[in-house]
């Protein structure tokens, strides 16, 4: 992504992943978990963006009362999901058959920041902690009121802090 005609270090794609991550750690998932749904949807909305067309969306299970919920592969998170598989005694979120670890995480994500991830960490968590959990919970919600506003504003911000 450009901005001024120069090349940000930090693009749309980690703010949508670190900040995903952080919508699905302040929901309860485990870090880890939260690393890899974060990785997983920055991938799906990027698929999307290219013209990505998923299968059918998979209704929530009937009788789910629960906004966290799962099913042998599949793994809800408010009304978005994402498929999972279960590797070396971990759980993991996956997408075209590639499986998204914490690693990954680290290497397609952490790494852009050079060092200050936590820092970057600590903001995602305060932007995600403002808003009302049906907001989080809410696919649409969130990527219209959350994502959105401050996609750009905050890629520019942390390139910034990582040059």
């Amino acid at each position: 992504m450009y901005v001024r005609g120069e090349l940000l270090a930090v693009g749309r794609f980690q703010v949508m992943a670190t900040l995903q991550a952080a919508r699905a750690y302040v929901l309860g998932l485990p870090i880890d978990l939260s690393m890899s749904w974060g990785l997983n949807r920055a991938i799906f909305y990027a698929a999307a963006k290219r013209g990505f067309k998923e299968k059918a969306v998979k209704e929530r299970p009937k009788g789910v009362e629960k906004p966290i919920a799962e099913e042998k592969d599949v793994y809800f998170l408010g009304d978005e999901y994402a498929y999972k598989t279960e590797e070396g005694g971990g759980t993991y979120f996956i997408i075209g058959g590639e499986i998204q670890k914490t690693k990954d995480f680290e290497k397609q994500i952490e790494s852009r920041f050079k060092g200050k991830f936590k820092n970057v960490w600590k903001e995602a968590l305060a932007i995600v902690g403002s808003y009302d959990k049906d907001i989080l919970l809410s696919q649409h919600e969130f990527f219209e009121k959350v994502y959105r506003p401050r996609r750009d504003e905050l890629a520019e911000k942390w390139s910034e802090m990582v040059a």
